[in-house]
This record gives C-alpha cells, structure tokens and sequence, in this order.
C-alpha cells in the first residue's frame, strides 16, 4: 500500500545533497550517459523528487535536451521501497505534466538495467532501437589512406556552431546533441577533431579518455560529404593521435540498425562486443 504521507514535488538547489546521497544506491539507480551529472539537472524542469517526513525517498529527472526529446537522466530510489511502487508515483506526476506542457516531446531512455526496462515496459514504453557495444582489438587496427583533399586537425571553439549543424543533419532531432552538450564534449575530450576540405567543416568526432582506454563518443559527418571518406580520415586519425597505449582499448556505441556506421567500425577491425543496451520510447504522435 502506497503510504497517503509521501507527495511528489519539484527538485529544488536545496535538494542536492539529499539526491546526491540517494545515487549511492547504485543497485536502485538509474543513469543516463551524460556529459552532465544528474545532479547538474536540478533546477531544470522535469525534475521531480518524491518526499516523505522530509526526506527524499526517490528522485525522476527527465528534461528537455535535446528540443522535443525527454532523456530519462535518474531514476533512483530508496532500499525501503519498491522501484515500481517509487516509479508509479513520480511517473503519474512527470508523465501528465510533461504531456500537457510540451506537445510533441517524447521521453525516452538507454537503459543499462533490466529491472528498469522491466518498469518502462510495463509503463507503456516501446521499443524504439538497440545500442550496440563494439571494441578494436589490438592485433586488429588497420590504416587507411587520406583523400587529398580532406584535412584533420583539431577542434576549435570557433567550430562549434558548425559542429552543432551537422550533428543535427547527421543524426536527426531524436539523437542530436545541441550547442551546450557539444560544447562540453569538448571540454571533457581527450581527443577532439575536425575534418575540413575547401568549403569548410565536413565533419568532426569526439574521444573520451577512461582508465581502460578510450572512447569514441561521437562521429558526425555532413551528409553532402558522406561517402567520400570523411568517417574514414577521422577514425585514422584519431588511432595515431591515441597512440598504442590506448588502441586495444578504443571503444565505440552505435545503433545497431545503423549500417553505414556499422560498415564503417568493421573496416577498422571493430568488433561487436555482445552488449546492446534498449532505447524505449513513450510513445505519442510527433507533428
């Protein structure tokens, strides 16, 4: 029985260290793949906690980055509940104010745990795609040759607005990454390029650095420009500039319906690892 004292509010700034504390129930957590901490997120909308005597019991955050896309960020609650009884009151409540507020907006979720693509199912989320996992071993990394008229070199603050439209033209709204989560992509990279020929940016990747290699976190290419060899030049660069250390660890997600990027991993010698991680939707009719 839900108890009639707990209610479901909006997260406030005052509710960091209590949200904070809540995410150290890793078994009860669910996160997004962000470039931002969930804890970042508070004070946005779709942000709600769930309280009882005080006390922040569960907390939901879905804001609206990109436009038009809720991206289920946390979801995480307290051993003394049930994470379907947590999810069914902060879900009554995110659901309907979400719904009414924004025509059009989907929410959606990567999800990395069963038990939580258990409770979204249940909710009425479909299945949308899978993600797939894929890793270059190291006696299996091969070079290419560049076309002449591409060049590689590295990111600059000035490319950014380029970079934004064409991660916008490459990946649609539902996947693209905006001016802000782009920017600070580039601020955590270990490795950040882009990819010109004469009439400018063409295309562009994003590494991130872990303690077990490296991670190629975004590839984007104009799609005037795909097929010319761009993704190619990009990859080749980035495997020099990694270096040997890092190669037998470089990693890469990509949709696993995707067969241009699929094509593009496996002439580099990637390999699909075997882990797929669920995109679920709520779904709703999109204008």
């Amino acid at each position: 029985m839900i108890n009639v004292s707990m209610q479901v509010r909006r997260a406030v700034p005052e509710d960091h260290l209590q949200i904070a504390t809540l995410g150290t129930y890793e078994a009860n957590t669910h996160r997004h793949l962000d470039w931002r901490s969930p804890l970042d997120w508070i004070g946005f909308p779709n942000y709600w906690v769930l309280e009882e005597d005080g006390l922040i019991i569960a907390a939901l955050a879905c804001p609206e980055e990109p436009p038009r896309v809720a991206w289920i960020r946390l979801f995480g609650y307290h051993s003394q509940l049930s994470g379907a009884e947590a999810w069914s009151l902060l879900w009554n409540v995110a659901c309907e104010e979400i719904l009414n507020s924004s025509k059009g907006t989907q929410i959606a979720a990567i999800i990395g745990k069963q038990w939580f693509q258990k409770i979204l199912l249940s909710s009425g989320f479909e299945l949308k795609q899978n993600i797939v996992l894929l890793q270059l071993p190291q006696e299996n990394i091969r070079s290419f040759a560049m076309r002449s008229q591409i060049r590689i070199r590295l990111m600059r603050e000035a490319d950014m607005p380029s970079i934004e439209k064409i991660d916008l033209q490459a990946f649609g709204y539902f996947w693209h990454n905006t001016f802000d989560v782009l920017s600070r992509a580039r601020s955590q990279a270990v490795v950040a390029t882009v990819a010109e020929d004469p009439s400018g940016v063409i295309g562009y990747q994003i590494s991130t650095g872990n303690s077990l290699g490296a991670h190629l976190a975004r590839l984007g290419v104009q799609p005037e420009a795909q097929g010319r060899g761009v993704g190619t030049a990009l990859v080749s660069d980035l495997i020099e500039r990694l270096g040997g250390r890092q190669l037998g660890r470089l990693s890469v997600n990509t949709q696993a319906d995707n067969a241009a990027s699929l094509a593009l991993y496996k002439k580099f010698g990637f390999l699909q690892t075997g882990e797929h991680y669920p995109v679920l939707v709520y779904p709703m009719n999109i204008q």
